[in-house]
């Protein structure tokens, strides 16, 4: 498979994760829903068909992708399991966290996966139609976000197509995320220390980051651009924004009018991708609470307000 192609719409039931499996062990590439965002997903062993993702979204070729799969025997054959490891991934999984973890030398995974380091992030989802597609296909599948590097993460089959149209094979309708927030990324040290190399919907108690450069995915100081300038922090709004509400400042399009976080996260890349949809030229988000969850609000939206150098 290669070139354009002319991308397929397949409905998530028994029927579509059968013909999307067929597609995913030709190579090919196919956007599907998760707990989180929706995934551009290949097969994680062959270097070809992950080649495709890198090229599908013009994403950077050090920025490694997330390994999904379906069972925990799955996950110990391509990396090391620390006792702090097990831990994680029995409380958490499957669900929106990612575990950055030492590669194992023999794993069967294509290099392009890891971008060369030596550790391999991995995530169980619990999202039943993705669940159902791992099952399927019988191997782990990389899939970072399935959208154009760099652009609004998608909640929706609309939001992938609006990027990925004719550069992708299928999208697997799912209808829309639940959690609309990409998962947590916590890396595991050799001495057991946990570090959150990305905030998400899972809080963990971690140590302090040091510099060690890309580890993950969602790293690039910026990130989830909407294409506009990006204004944060907004109780009022000039004439020229569209404005994002929270709470009690209300936007043309609005997180959460009663102030849950939760809803907020779930909302936040549809209205990204309704502010980069509109005529104004600019952007305004009202204030989110550095508290929980909103931390990684306000993470996401530091890199989309964050110029690219």
């Amino acid at each position: 498979m290669s070139g354009n192609y002319a991308t397929e719409t397949i409905t998530a039931d028994a029927q579509g994760v059968v013909r999307a499996a067929q597609i995913l062990r030709a190579g090919g590439l196919v956007a599907v829903p998760t707990e989180t965002v929706y995934g551009l997903a290949a097969r994680a062993d062959s270097e070809e068909a992950v080649a495709r993702i890198y090229e599908a979204k013009g994403r950077p070729s050090f920025n490694p992708l997330i390994v999904h799969v379906a069972s925990l025997e799955q996950a110990r054959a391509l990396a090391d399991f620390s006792a702090q490891a097990e831990r994680l991934a029995a409380e958490h999984w499957p669900g929106p966290l990612t575990l950055v973890l030492q590669r194992h030398r023999g794993a069967a995974l294509a290099e392009a996966v890891t971008a060369g380091l030596d550790t391999l992030a991995l995530r169980m989802p619990s999202h039943p139609v993705m669940r159902a597609l791992l099952e399927e296909c019988g191997a782990p599948l990389a899939a970072p976000s399935a959208n154009r590097s760099g652009f609004i993460s998608p909640t929706s089959p609309a939001h992938v197509l609006a990027s990925l149209d004719g550069r992708i094979d299928a999208v697997l309708d799912g209808g829309a995320c639940e959690r609309g927030l990409e998962s947590t990324i916590a890396a595991v040290r050799a001495d057991g220390s946990v570090q959150i190399l990305r905030p998400g919907p899972i809080t963990l108690e971690a140590s302090p980051m040091k510099g060690r450069g890309i580890e993950a995915p969602g790293q690039l100081a910026s990130h989830y651009a909407p294409g506009k300038p990006v204004r944060l922090m907004a109780s009022e709004v000039a004439p020229d924004e569209f404005l994002i509400g929270f709470g009690e400042v209300a936007g043309e399009c609005t997180l959460s009018a009663r102030g849950d976080l939760l809803e907020a996260a779930s909302r936040l890349y549809a209205c990204l991708h309704e502010g980069a949809r509109s005529d104004k030229p600019r952007i305004a988000i009202a204030p989110i609470p550095e508290e929980g969850v909103g931390i990684a609000i306000n993470d996401r939206l530091r890199r989309a307000a964050t110029t690219p150098d």
